[in-house]
């Protein structure tokens, strides 16, 4: 049973029903899914969803398909990782990892959304899916199309990281580079949207593709025994993610799930392609496109399209925006593998580098409980860390070889006899 009753422009209210559109014909808002909440009160509770399989698709009630999903049952409740060892580095008391490093199937939160999106788009009938990305959404589009028994088409800037590509490509998905940013991928394919009628999943499908977001945030409150944490920090690229987490946070208290909500979102970018924080930091309700020029690839879109709702959810939560440089980024890469183990892509550099620089602001409190969101694997952007690590010594197949390597280390250890 669905509980969606149609879509609703974000400025002016205007309501649509339930079809592949995301702009207002109006006002030319964004789109957003609506629901019956009344009714999904009566259904979902704290209960039922414990009972249900460890997946995404455990909040369905609140995610926009009509029928089962088509792909995506392995999706979702990726850990949510007490982090102690980063805690006594970063000298605060409570600290979270949410980690999609690990996420099924190509190991980012992208699995979420593209999850979603397929599913209603075969919902739709429609036999082509396709996008623009910055990388992760390319692995997950083809990943999940090839699952779903349907041709994909994928669209990303040429210099995208090797992994990433060679990622989209196991697929056998029909790959395109372009010679330009993601802003201007994302301009053609507006383009090719209208003229083919394919299912772009953050184009004519970006209303539903959304609310696969949204899983993120209810995880956080379900792992933590349904409380909010005081603080969760959450990468921007596009500027969804941010938005959808605190729409989480507002649906589990209008249905009871939650008392309350007393959690502040913070927004993080690299220096090389900040307009969300920019605009925070000045603030101003608008931003200014940039051309993005970071490492931080997977966060690298200088016209966010929901830029602006990502600064009005700061702004509602009491939260803030922070930059990082990209040698802070790959300091807190490395932070984030040797205290928890944890290999994240260069976009979580960029959230535990803005978390680090926050609680040294005291912006963020040292005695409060502080999410950290991982989004993506760090076996997508090796890339970035190329000449950054220590090389690995080389020695003969020799005993004595390696005691003295040991030895020049200025490391001893206990031996036997």
């Amino acid at each position: 049973m669905s509980f969606v009753k149609g879509l609703k422009c974000r400025e002016c209210g205007r309501e649509y029903p339930k079809e592949p559109l995301h702009v207002c014909e109006f006002c030319f808002g964004p789109l957003e899914v609506t629901y019956d909440y009344e009714a999904i009160k009566g259904v979902l509770t704290r209960d039922v969803i414990e009972k249900r399989p460890n997946n995404m698709w455990r909040y369905r009630e609140l995610l926009p398909i009509d029928g089962d999903p088509a792909v995506g049952y392995e999706a979702g409740f990726t850990p949510l990782i007490r982090a102690r060892n980063l805690e006594k580095v970063l000298g605060v008391s409570e600290l979270y990892i949410k980690n999609d490093a690990v996420s099924y199937p190509t190991l980012s939160f992208k699995d979420r959304v593209v999850s979603v999106a397929v599913s209603k788009a075969k919902e739709f009938g429609f036999e082509v899916v396709a996008c623009a990305s910055t990388g992760n959404l390319a692995n997950s589009v083809a990943a999940n199309a090839a699952a779903a028994g349907m041709e994909s088409y994928i669209f990303i800037p040429a210099d995208l990281e090797q992994s990433k590509i060679v990622g989209t490509l196991i697929y056998g998905t029909n790959l395109i580079g372009i010679r330009g940013n993601y802003d201007e991928v994302n301009r053609l394919c507006s383009e090719i949207a209208g003229k083919y009628g394919w299912a772009f999943v953050n184009i004519n499908i970006r209303p539903y593709y959304a609310e696969g977001s949204k899983t993120f945030g209810f995880e956080i409150v379900e792992q933590l025994g349904w409380k909010p944490p005081k603080h969760i920090v959450v990468p921007m690229a596009g500027g969804s993610l941010i938005t959808k987490v605190w729409k989480a946070l507002k649906e589990m208290k209008a249905l009871g799930l939650i008392d309350e909500i007393d959690t502040r979102i913070y927004g993080a970018q690299a220096t090389g392609c900040a307009p969300i924080v920019t605009a925070v930091k000045e603030g101003k309700e608008l931003f200014k496109p940039v051309k993005p020029n970071t490492i931080a690839k997977s966060l690298a879109i200088g016209n966010p399209a929901d830029g602006y709702y990502a600064a009005k959810t700061i702004r509602e939560s009491n939260g803030w925006a922070e930059d990082v440089s990209d040698e802070e980024i790959i300091e807190a890469i490395k932070l984030l593998a040797e205290t928890e183990g944890i290999f994240t892509e260069t976009a979580g550099g960029v959230t535990l580098g803005v978390t680090k620089k926050l609680i040294e602001q005291g912006r963020i409190p040292r005695d409060e409980s502080i999410v950290v969101s991982i989004t993506g694997n760090g076996l997508k952007t090796q890339e970035a860390l190329e000449g950054k690590l220590q090389e690995p010594a080389i020695i003969n197949a020799r005993l004595s070889d390696f005691d003295e390597l040991i030895k020049s280390q200025g490391k001893y250890y206990a031996v036997k006899g």
